[in-house]
């Protein structure tokens, strides 16, 4: 799994820093609730009806042992003695004070874990195949480019204030096992006309009261301008998106109002200035991401076993663990 640089370590102590001041000026007085609601929304806290809420993310779904143990020291430390784990990878406390919650940043800052961007209207905590890295059917391992992806979205000054949230999914097999077209972009790792890393992206989906499944956008872009192409789809949205209604401001319903392909068009007429932009994915970078997911050396074993078969059948337990 990937580890913290030093930038890492020194965005997520500085963010810490900054929201122990803001809480001490909320619980004085000196900050009221509606000024303090989009301080505390950028650190991944809500406020529910009887208490605050933090959600602490967990990218692509991939954490440590030392990291759940410090989850579970959260949970019976700051909260309840238990949390919630959502469908965007994250994990949520329901109980904590107020005053706590500069501790529990600092104490998740520890194990290289923070609750950034996940609520507000931000680009929101990546997701991926819950077998990505293992699969036998993938082309190529998805969660080093949902790192690629947090490490560009983080804090994104363009970015930080949208018309509502946005979510992203990568999958690198043909069978989708992240639902990617239920995203306001889902990205499918495909080879490209000259056999490297590509991208077949999907845009405009999405739950809730108003459900869109994705359409296809763009049926390769090359791995060098996957960012290029991304900030192409936000910008346009961005720009485009209403901020008028709150239950229209989703990127589905740009989409399904504009249409495919005069979203499409404006997309590539912002992609055709950014490609030549500073956004191209440096193949250095992504080896040296890559090289943090590389595989242990699994053993070649039959897939097939009839040992495992009988304790599905004999041990109830096994089997619901299995």
């Amino acid at each position: 799994m990937y580890r913290y640089d030093e930038f890492d370590h020194a965005l997520v102590r500085e963010r810490v820093e900054e929201f122990s001041d803001q809480v001490a000026r909320r619980a004085s007085g000196a900050l009221t609730e509606d000024e303090f609601k989009p301080l505390r929304l950028m650190n991944g806290v809500y406020l529910q009806l009887h208490a605050y809420m933090l959600r602490v993310a967990i990218p692509y779904g991939t954490f440590s042992s030392r990291q759940m143990r410090r989850l579970a020291h959260i949970a019976r430390t700051y909260d309840k003695g238990y949390g919630h784990f959502t469908t965007r990878c994250n994990i949520q406390y329901n109980w904590p004070a107020l005053t706590d919650l500069p501790a529990i940043l600092s104490d998740l800052a520890e194990v290289e874990m923070h609750a950034i961007q996940t609520s507000g209207n931000c680009i929101r905590n990546t997701t991926t195949d819950v077998f990505a890295g293992v699969a036998d059917d993938e082309i190529e391992d998805p969660r080093p480019w949902c790192e690629i992806i947090r490490q560009w979205s983080t804090i994104h000054p363009e970015f930080s204030f949208l018309p509502r949230k946005f979510k992203i999914a990568v999958i690198g097999a043909e069978k989708d096992r992240a639902a990617i077209r239920t995203h306001d972009v889902g990205l499918q790792i495909v080879k490209g006309e000259d056999g490297g890393t590509a991208f077949r992206v999907f845009v405009g989906g999405g739950q809730g009261r108003l459900p869109h499944i994705a359409q296809e956008i763009a049926a390769a872009v090359p791995a060098a301008h996957l960012l290029a192409y991304l900030t192409a789809i936000l910008r346009a949205w961005n720009l485009l998106g209403r901020r008028d209604n709150i239950h229209k401001a989703r990127i589905k319903i740009l989409v399904a109002s504009l249409g495919i392909d005069v979203f499409r068009e404006e997309v590539d007429r912002h992609y055709a200035t950014l490609r030549h932009e500073d956004l191209r994915v440096p193949e250095d970078e992504v080896a040296r991401i890559q090289a943090y997911f590389a595989a242990p050396p699994f053993a070649d074993l039959p897939k097939v076993s009839a040992p495992y078969d009988r304790a599905l059948l004999a041990d109830p337990d096994f089997a619901r663990f299995a």
